[in-house]
């Protein structure tokens, strides 16, 4: 819904912000629309766009980031390559998503939380649980953190590191575009 994209720009960044979902991007013009007349920063810029297929130009912008989207790609490892395509050479990429933490302890734990208590809170709070479980099932398939890593690695980024939040149940992922 552009939160991202909005906290970006109230920083000074130039923002686009892109969605598959044309509802999400609703919500997010609404937010700008309503937002227009109150912030002194040049609002994201919002538009439609597949992650595996982005409308972009190659090494078109500085930062590139992506929150709790990657797994929910056909083929996380193609999202992340257009990712990388539209960095410009010494940009950053940002990508942060639901984590599989690494102690065998605490995933068992989370993962239980996931799979019974999530959606009974999304069916009382929302009344839909099935919205809900998607979240473990988009994980289970999912190499999350590490899998990130080794990727950006992969595609020839640098300085990649990987932030664990909550004992990994949440991550981010980062790395630099190299020059070459």
């Amino acid at each position: 819904t552009g939160d991202l994209a909005f906290a970006m720009a109230e920083r000074g960044a130039q923002t686009t912000g892109l969605d598959f979902s044309q509802e999400m991007l609703f919500q997010a013009k609404e937010k700008a629309k309503n937002k227009q007349s109150l912030v002194s920063f040049d609002l994201p810029n919002f538009q439609q766009g597949d992650a595996s297929e982005l409308p972009f130009e190659n090494d078109t912008f500085e930062v590139v980031t992506m929150a709790y989207g990657l797994r929910n790609l056909k083929d996380w490892k193609k999202g992340l390559s257009e990712l990388h395509r539209v960095t410009r050479p010494g940009g950053r990429m940002l990508i942060l998503d639901f984590g599989k933490p690494p102690n065998p302890v605490w995933r068992s734990i989370y993962f239980n939380y996931l799979k019974l208590i999530v959606p009974l809170m999304g069916w009382s709070l929302a009344g839909d649980a099935e919205a809900y479980q998607y979240i473990l099932t988009s994980l289970q398939h999912f190499p999350a953190q590490r899998g990130i890593e080794s990727e950006m690695i992969r595609l020839n980024s640098r300085l990649v590191r990987t932030h664990l939040f909550m004992g990994g149940v949440m991550s981010l992922n980062m790395g630099i575009k190299s020059q070459t």
